[in-house]
């Protein structure tokens, strides 16, 4: 069988960014919950392994923030997912830190526990910005957290970068990506600002100066010729990377591929069904799953498969399907190239700059005529 991904949500943060709708909450000032999860966590994976005889090729721990949780607890975290688990020995395993706290990590130990990506949440290097954003962290901060990495020997490490922050400007967008080239990371995310109900900016949006759709869609496509510029591959809609360091672990996501999601409001896809944990850290301890669907259908693919630059190609998509690409949805695909939103070859479809501005309008038009 195919090896799957892990992802472990670890839903601790030292406070709330002003964007920032994740599930997570502030750790108690003795720490007695980080103990507490860390434990139960273990215990989950301990459990999830004796009933898996899969091997797992990619681990991601995600959050929240967890490199709150210190080196020795994400070290025994690993530990267990070695102890339970088949893990491939070229597996990618990725760490979230927030520059904020990662001053006691020690990253030669994580390192040696078997530790070989961090994914560091970065965001702006001006520190107006950051401090719109609602981070707890400098500049300098991020700057000395990569090179204590790199130091370390970590050699594949992604910086997060946001677009559209209110009052952001193409220069100060540029001095950003160009921080991220002078740090000698592998691989940048890049996501425009999203309003999203029950955060901060949501309740001040009435007095935020957020910019309009067009000048989004700026910002993207400024993004996507300066990193290009800068040396660094768009594989994604939001993904960028020197080649052969792009993100395993979400590719398994873009692939509509397998994985296991344990801790609450993770996400999992194993045998052909899409499963997930709540919201809640106890129901989470108690292993309630919620919501058993049949997911893995050709919709569902081609969804996922067109955010990536390759799109869908169509010798993939028969081998795992036993039926071609349709023809009218091909023809649909030529309709949206005329208008500069698809790239149509005799191997693939694919998605343009311009498209993926629109991919969720684009995408639903090809489904529409995938029959």
């Amino acid at each position: 069988m195919t090896p799957i991904g892990l992802y472990l949500h670890i839903p601790f943060c030292d406070g709330k960014c002003a964007y920032c709708n994740f599930f997570s909450r502030r750790p108690c000032v003795d720490s007695s919950d980080l103990k507490e999860y860390t434990e139960r966590l273990i215990d989950s994976i301990k459990a999830w392994g004796g009933q898996l005889a899969r091997t797992v090729d990619t681990v991601y721990f995600g959050g929240g923030t967890p490199s709150l949780l210190g080196h020795d607890r994400l070290i025994r975290i690993l530990d267990a997912v070695y102890q339970s688990f088949d893990v491939a020995d070229y597996a990618e395993i990725t760490v979230e830190v927030n520059p904020s706290s990662t001053d006691e990590l020690d990253f030669e130990q994580m390192k040696r526990a078997g530790f070989n990506r961090l994914s560091i949440g970065l965001q702006s290097a001006n520190e107006n910005e950051l401090k719109r954003l609602g981070r707890r962290h400098s500049v300098e901060d991020a700057r000395r957290t990569v090179e204590r990495a790199q130091a370390a020997g970590f050699d594949n490490i992604s910086l997060d970068v946001m677009l559209a922050i209110p009052e952001q400007t193409m220069a100060s967008l540029d001095k950003t990506l160009e921080f991220c080239a002078s740090c000698k990371v592998q691989h940048i995310s890049s996501y425009i600002l999203k309003i999203e109900e029950g955060t901060r900016f949501y309740q001040m949006k009435d007095q935020l100066r957020l910019f309009d759709d067009d000048e989004q869609a700026a910002f993207y496509e400024h993004t996507v010729q300066k990193l290009a510029e800068l040396g660094f591959e768009q594989y994604e809609i939001s993904n960028f990377s020197l080649k052969g360091h792009e993100s395993r672990h979400n590719l398994h996501y873009w692939h509509d591929e397998e994985y296991l999601g344990l801790g609450p409001s993770a996400h999992s896809f194993l045998d052909g069904k899409r499963f997930y944990y709540d919201s809640d850290i106890q129901r989470f301890y108690e292993n309630r799953i919620c919501d058993e669907s049949d997911g893995g259908d050709s919709e569902e693919y081609i969804m996922l498969v067109l955010r990536l630059t390759e799109g869908l190609l169509f010798d993939k998509y028969e081998e795992r399907f036993e039926q071609p690409v349709s023809e009218k949805m091909i023809s649909a695909a030529m309709r949206l190239e005329r208008q500069g939103l698809c790239r149509v070859s005799d191997r693939s479809i694919s998605l343009t700059v311009k498209g993926f501005l629109v991919s969720n309008a684009v995408i639903a038009y090809l489904l529409e005529n995938n029959n």
